[in-house]
């Protein structure tokens, strides 16, 4: 597939995260998320979706410290190794999330559950938007099921008509919903942010 003219695959953020030993550029868009909303704590059980190749789960691993834990699930497997994470390689559709926590040792509801899924891009933009958009609701869905009341829920989206749709099911679970693109996000990219701030009701 042809890339932009601007477009440099190896930019600041590649450079910076190559020096800072993080799996992947895009731990800086979850940093300025936290840098701007706080919604990280020691202590902190965060569920990371579609986590691979890491990077995500490094930074929530030194955020949430010896006290808290970081469980990520993928399609893909995930070859970092911290001490507070652990890593299943799985498909979050074929999964029965209650058994998956229970072998590991996992005691919902998560204070904190992030997700930076994305589909396979096929190149045809409808397609690909579709498919993000099915992703989200599967992390909201997660969410409501399984992040505490007052629990924080960040969800990547690849912007389309479902925009409203999708800030519509977040703000009925949120007292507050932000949107995002974060410095670090590629020029190009359609993607955006979701950031709910604080659970509402729930279990």
């Amino acid at each position: 597939m042809s890339r932009s003219k601007g477009y440099n695959p190896k930019d600041r953020f590649f450079h910076k995260a190559k020096e800072e030993n993080f799996a992947a550029r895009s731990v800086y868009k979850l940093q300025e998320i936290d840098q701007r909303f706080k919604i990280f704590r020691p202590g902190d059980m965060v569920l990371d979706l579609g986590c691979s190749p890491g990077s995500w789960s490094q930074y929530a691993s030194q955020k949430v410290g010896d006290r808290g834990r970081v469980l990520g699930v993928d399609l893909k497997s995930v070859t970092v190794s911290l001490p507070n994470a652990t890593f299943i390689e799985a498909d979050l559709r074929d999964l029965k999330l209650e058994d998956v926590f229970t072998a590991h040792g996992f005691a919902p509801p998560f204070d904190l559950v992030i997700s930076d899924m994305a589909p396979n891009t096929t190149g045809i933009r409808s397609t690909d938007q579709a498919r993000s958009f099915q992703l989200c609701e599967l992390a909201v869905d997660i969410a409501e099921r399984f992040l505490k009341p007052g629990g924080h829920f960040v969800t990547k989206f690849f912007h389309s008509n479902d925009f409203a749709e999708l800030r519509k099911q977040i703000q009925s679970r949120f007292k507050k919903v932000e949107i995002v693109k974060p410095e670090s996000t590629r020029s190009i990219s359609k993607e955006i942010f979701f950031v709910g701030i604080g659970k509402v009701g729930g279990k």
